[in-house]
């Protein structure tokens, strides 16, 4: 499977893209942290495939499941 996830140093500063764009994968989260839909991005971003966007979760889910998290302090 061809790797859907970049990250270079000459690419928006290093953050993690979608291959082959200058999208960076917090713009997907952003996006859907607003609440628009997979449909809506779709529609931002002509570009991008459904399984792109789901590569940009799977690298965020991948990254915080090996990442160890302070908790939240009350």
């Amino acid at each position: 499977m061809k790797r859907q996830i970049e990250i270079n140093p000459r690419v928006c500063n290093g953050k993690p893209v979608i291959a082959g764009t200058r999208i960076p994968v917090t713009v997907i989260l952003d996006h859907l942290a607003d609440g628009r839909s997979i449909a809506q991005i779709r529609r931002l971003y002509p570009e991008l495939s459904n399984a792109q966007i789901a590569a940009a979760l799977h690298y965020c889910h991948s990254f915080i499941e090996h990442t160890e998290l302070e908790p939240a302090e009350a």
